[in-house]
């Protein structure tokens, strides 16, 4: 039995998309996907692509903002109300209107919380303590919408941004299960967010995020490792090897910033301030190993 008799308009792109579309799919009818098209030279599938495509659900791919509006000139959808996921496109207020329930972002904090492109490694990156999900009704301006609900996540010890993502999925199917039909038959009012005034902001990180700065404390790379466990992942060189590193932890030892040393079965790399003790990392074009096993095989 599917949670309302409401038809949803499912928007998203990502791999957080196809897995929260995977879920939405079997509690909701959703009319239609709209989601980016495959990129020139793309090989392999396109997650939500491929998922709708298995579901048999109808699906749009405007690449931009400007053809996502006219897709909507064309009234593709009947749905009252539209679900936004990792989608990717700027959706315009014209968009937004189209759909008289207005569009529902299930946003991966808790707002005004990391409003932006990627509140999730932000979180790690921070040290925060708890996160959590937030249903918010989207508007013109940068996840500054209505809240319908949010419900906080406490964040475990060496959580990565991969696992949280996992637990966020989880708990953002949960608040759509409940919530959503509540707010659809009016018996949840939105409103507006608490302390606006707080607001902090994540961005889109990049490649170069992942170049390790080993003048950094250490502690701030252990999180920066966790963080960008999923993307932009970890970079070094140790000699003549370039190396991701893929978990680590702080250890109280003193020298010279960006220097590695081959301690008993340990892997030290000196930080700005303590050091890190590497546990797994990846050689370039080898498999994740542990440190021991690294050091049997390479020169430190």
């Amino acid at each position: 039995m599917k949670s309302m008799s409401e038809t949803m308009t499912f928007f998203g792109s990502g791999p957080v998309a196809a897995k929260a579309l995977a879920l939405l799919a079997k509690d909701f009818e959703v009319e239609a996907v709209i989601t980016k098209p495959v990129p020139e030279g793309h090989r392999g599938e396109f997650p939500v692509l491929t998922l709708a495509e298995k579901l048999g659900l109808k699906t749009f791919t405007p690449s931009n903002k400007q053809q996502l509006s006219e897709l909507f000139t064309t009234k593709p959808v009947k749905s009252r109300v539209g679900i936004v996921i990792d989608y990717g496109i700027i959706i315009s207020k014209d968009v937004i209107d189209y759909f008289s329930l207005g569009i529902v972002n299930s946003h991966f904090s808790l707002l005004p919380h990391w409003r932006g492109a990627d509140p999730i490694s932000f979180s790690v990156l921070e040290g925060d303590s708890k996160t959590g999900v937030s249903l918010m009704l989207i508007d013109e301006h940068l996840d500054t919408g209505r809240l319908i609900t949010q419900k906080t996540l406490h964040i475990k010890p060496g959580a990565t941004t991969p696992s949280l993502t996992g637990e966020l999925t989880a708990l953002s199917h949960e608040l759509l299960v409940e919530y959503l039909p509540k707010y659809v038959d009016g018996t949840v009012k939105p409103h507006l967010q608490p302390h606006p005034d707080r607001a902090t902001y994540s961005r889109k990180l990049t490649k170069e995020d992942g170049a390790i700065e080993w003048d950094k404390p250490a502690e701030v790379i252990e999180r920066e490792i966790r963080a960008f466990a999923g993307w932009p992942k970890s970079r070094a060189v140790l000699g003549d090897t370039e190396i991701i590193i893929t978990a680590a932890h702080v250890v109280q030892q003193s020298g010279k910033a960006g220097i590695f040393k081959a301690q008993g079965k340990e892997l030290i790399a000196y930080c700005g301030k303590d050091a890190l003790s590497i546990d797994l990392l990846k050689p370039a074009g080898k498999n994740e190993m542990p440190a021991e096993a690294f050091l049997a095989g390479y020169k430190v």
